[in-house]
């Protein structure tokens, strides 16, 4: 099984066994919007870039709510269970392509949960999960307003945000660096270093794709 494959189903049992009214990290959506938008995100092409481009978002918004609220809740999580579209198709591109996406989205509901603790990742989605935020952290932390120095616990360092100036340093497992870098620093199991000021706004800043 594929690390993309892994984190989807258990993300769909998570959504099964929680039902569809559980808060999430994602503002304002419960279980059934992010199971909504994970579905059209693969089989509504149509609705995809209102995911991404803010002029389209409304249109992208009212397929989800439709999908959310025309289709059973059991239903719903088993579309999202199923790779849809080319994904279905060609395993390689879904692992390349949703890996991280599920993975953010499957810790979006663990960690909207009372007492919830990070998952002992295996060692090569941990160094998957780390190519990918240190290839990507110029792009993530595009929007911070200090210098981010990235150091992954297990070896590696990476580089985002402005250069010059005040700069934070944030330390952790390379889940908790993503998941942070996604904009959930406030779910983020990291340790920031750096001047108090920088830190706070570090942590207020939007990051993410």
């Amino acid at each position: 099984m594929t690390h993309a494959r892994g984190e989807r189903a258990a993300l769909c049992d998570l959504l099964d066994r929680l039902g569809p009214d559980e808060p999430t990290l994602c503002a304002g959506w419960t279980t059934a919007d992010l199971a909504a938008h994970l579905a059209i995100r693969e089989r509504r092409p149509d609705a995809m870039p209102g995911i991404a481009l803010k002029p389209l978002a409304g249109y992208t918004a009212s397929v989800q709510n439709r999908l959310k609220t025309r289709l059973p809740y059991p239903e719903l999580v088993g579309l999202v269970r199923e790779p849809g579209g080319v994904y279905g198709l060609l395993p390689a591109l879904d692992e390349a392509v949703n890996t991280l996406e599920l993975f953010v989205h499957h810790e979006d509901v663990r960690r909207a949960q009372p007492d919830w603790e990070p998952r002992a990742l295996p060692d090569d989605l941990e160094r998957l999960i780390w190519k990918r935020v240190s290839s990507g952290a110029r792009l993530t932390l595009r929007r911070s307003p200090v210098g981010v120095v990235l150091h992954r616990l297990g070896g590696g360092v990476a580089l985002g945000g402005p250069k010059g100036g005040s700069r934070v340093e944030v330390t952790g497992r390379a889940g908790e660096l993503l998941m942070f870098c996604f904009g959930r620093q406030a779910h983020a199991k990291v340790e920031l270093t750096g001047e108090p000021d920088a830190v706070s706004a570090l942590r207020e800043a939007t990051l993410g794709v």
